[in-house]
């Protein structure tokens, strides 16, 4: 059987077990990945994976199961199962599928990858760093190629067939004089074909340099409250609070500091940040939402104000609220108007930091974490590396006390992030 076969034969059977509503979705994926340890080229090899998930409705009682085969006892008996989970759950009015939409067809990307240019990619990098950086110790880089096909069906007639090829580079490092070591970096980027070379893509570069000085550090001689410069790569760690609390689990729950803040101020004006899952300009997005819908892009937080909760069918029949048109993520941070350089000159006292290490934040907001890989700004210049250094703030407050964004952003490929500084942050 093929994906739609498999997908249409697994609602056959969840309705004749007694399924008022059922979904499936059928994903098969191959990876050819080529591998670094510790400097030498290690491994080539190529997965396979097959996933069959499945979900039912039952008098308003939901169970859903994933299985890795696809011959029809499996099956047979991964219905059973998820029919039996159905009904020992709880009733709840929320549970519902996608209505009937128009199939479709999406794609992207190669089917087959292009070998002989990882390698190149991957040695020609490789090279690089040995020639430029020989105190970096180069602990794994990874160039792999994922192709992937999969069906989506739903008992209300929904069918959505997406495939999708995608590169990805990542790696880890160190660096090494004498007995002094630099702590762990490395970075990751997806890419639909190989033409840029790694070292020139996402922050690969910097980070290296960085990690070059960074082998001898020094600690911050004083606590302060000042100002500190959050970097493309650390973003996400302060962002995903944000997205988080807008999202089901918050809103359901009425935990969410944001639950009543549609279409008002809350952040500074100067802040937008979109999902575009189906954008041109983010490579790894995706087609189709988890709640069975055709993805779309949106405007989350637009010149400060929060336009739309992050809310799935489900979590919107649950609390009344509408529907976003994606699942987030695919994140896009709109550029400001000063290069980052610039915008380090001026800050007087402060920390640039690169990577963040900490607990999840309080429900407020509040936070604490050590900054690694960072530097101690002073009078508009990096001063030098700091040995671990806590952080700590209030998240909500930080994105209300923008210093600048800037205009210079980095595109990882799942992501576009800027350089933005924040007020108001203690060091010790």
């Amino acid at each position: 059987m093929n994906q739609s076969d498999i997908a249409n034969y697994c609602i056959e059977q969840l309705k004749e077990a007694g399924a008022h509503k059922s979904q499936c979705a059928v994903t098969f994926s191959e990876k050819k990945e080529l591998n670094v340890e510790t400097g030498e080229m290690s491994l080539f090899r190529t997965t396979f994976d097959t996933n069959v998930g499945m979900s039912v409705i039952v008098d308003q009682k939901s169970g859903s199961v994933a299985i890795n085969k696809t011959d029809k006892d499996s099956i047979n008996e991964a219905v059973r199962k998820v029919m039996d989970m159905a009904q020992s759950s709880q009733p709840d009015d929320a549970n519902d599928i996608s209505p009937s939409q128009p199939k479709q067809s999406f794609s992207k990307g190669d089917e087959k990858p292009d070998m002989e240019k990882m390698y190149l990619r991957l040695d020609e990098f490789m090279g690089y760093v040995k020639k430029t950086h020989p105190t970096i110790n180069m602990e794994a880089a990874i160039v792999d190629f994922s192709h992937s096909t999969s069906v989506f069906q739903n008992s209300n007639g929904v069918e959505f067939t997406t495939k999708e090829g995608m590169y990805g580079f990542s790696n880890m490092f160190t660096a090494k004089e004498g007995k002094d070591t630099s702590s762990f970096n490395g970075m990751g980027i997806s890419a639909l074909n190989l033409n840029t070379p790694f070292i020139e893509s996402g922050s690969a570069k910097r980070l290296l340099k960085q990690s070059t000085e960074q082998v001898r550090t020094k600690p911050v001689s004083e606590k302060f409250t000042g100002e500190i410069v959050v970097t493309p790569d650390c973003l996400s760690d302060f962002l995903g609070f944000i997205t988080g609390d807008i999202s089901d689990g918050k809103i359901i729950s009425k935990t969410s500091i944001y639950k009543e803040k549609l279409n008002k101020q809350i952040t500074d004006s100067r802040f937008t940040l979109h999902a575009r899952p189906v954008s041109d300009e983010i490579t790894d997005g995706y087609f189709i939402t988890d709640d069975g819908y055709v993805a779309e892009n949106n405007t989350i937080i637009d010149n400060g104000v929060l336009k739309t909760h992050l809310l799935s069918l489900y979590g919107a029949n649950k609390t009344g609220g509408k529907r976003a048109v994606n699942g987030g993520g695919a994140f896009v941070v709109d550029a400001g108007e000063k290069p980052k350089d610039e915008i380090i000159r001026n800050i007087k006292k402060g920390i640039l930091l690169e990577r963040f290490s900490g607990g999840r934040p309080s429900a407020d907001g509040e936070f604490s974490g050590v900054a690694k890989n960072s530097y101690y700004i002073e009078n508009g210049e990096l001063k030098y590396p700091i040995s671990e250094t806590m952080i700590s703030g209030n998240i909500q407050e930080m994105f209300s006390n923008i210093g600048e964004i800037s205009s210079d952003r980095i595109d990882f490929g799942y992501c576009i992030f800027p350089w933005i500084s924040f007020k108001g942050v203690t060091v010790s």
